[in-house]
């Protein structure tokens, strides 16, 4: 299939769905700099996307996912969710046809990927939209389909609320990060107490509001971290007072330094 190419001026999608083939793969470009917002969709093949270069974000129903170079989103068939990219981006996007196979993932969740899945989606998504079936082509997709189904989840996920009340601070949270303000702080801005909003959060989240927050952080500075910016400005704008401090907190949730994460990112390009 020919490379699919979108800008901030023309975000129109494939229709997967409309192809008959339990495979589709296409390459992606967004080669401009802007911001591309695909709003809430859904259909019917499930969708297994590889970012090359770049970041993207995707929000599903209860959950916020970012996808750095080296990692990949699958996100059901028919299920509801919304793909924010910002800048340049490179990657590939292989639809897939519900019930192939019984190992891949039920709910939407971000994986790492091997070489040899991505070589394999760069060899799929050559071929035709109509690709022969039952010959090399066909086995090449089967054995893309297994690798999908194998590939490491990576704990990139950010639990959303539900609640509106919540969903207005997460809103406040991500437009101004750098704002290190109390629990209290924001229980007032959001008309709570600070005990509705522990309670509130634990109850939507599954994590205490420290624990979200952090988590916040963590996957906003891989995405910019993706997108070029370097290690102090991302403390700077996620309101460290120093790189330490911040270096200390990654390593802790991811298991790497920022340095050494992005590295092994861009190594296998």
């Amino acid at each position: 299939m020919p490379i699919l190419h979108v800008s901030p001026a023309n975000s129109e999608r494939l229709d997967p769905d409309g192809v008959r083939r339990p495979i589709v793969t296409v390459g992606l470009v967004m080669a401009e700099v802007g911001k591309i917002e695909i709003d809430f969709h859904r259909h019917r093949k499930g969708q297994f996307l590889l970012v090359q270069r770049g970041a993207l974000s995707c929000e599903v129903e209860g959950g916020l996912w970012i996808v750095p170079p080296r990692s990949a989103v699958w996100i059901p068939g028919g299920a509801l969710h919304a793909v924010t990219v910002t800048g340049i981006l490179e990657g590939y996007n292989a639809f897939v046809e519900p019930d192939l196979n019984s190992r891949l993932p039920e709910v939407c969740c971000a994986v790492s990927v091997t070489p040899l899945l991505r070589e394999l989606l760069i060899r799929s998504a050559s071929l035709p939209a109509l690709y022969v079936e039952g010959g090399a082509e066909s086995r090449l997709v089967t054995v893309l389909l297994d690798e999908i189904a194998s590939a490491r989840v990576e704990d990139l996920h950010l639990p959303m609320p539900f609640d509106h009340r919540l969903r207005r601070i997460v809103e406040l949270m991500i437009d101004t990060p750098a704002d290190r303000d109390t629990m209290d702080v924001w229980a007032r801005r959001a008309g709570l107490s600070e005990r509705t909003l522990a309670r509130l959060i634990i109850r939507e989240t599954g994590m205490s509001f420290s624990r979200w927050r952090q988590q916040l952080g963590v996957m906003l500075a891989v995405k910019w971290l993706a997108g070029g910016a370097s290690i102090q400005q991302v403390a700077n704008d996620l309101g460290y007072e120093s790189i330490p401090s911040f270096v200390t907190m990654f390593r802790k949730v991811i298991g790497v330094s920022p340095r050494r994460y992005m590295t092994e990112r861009h190594a296998g390009r």
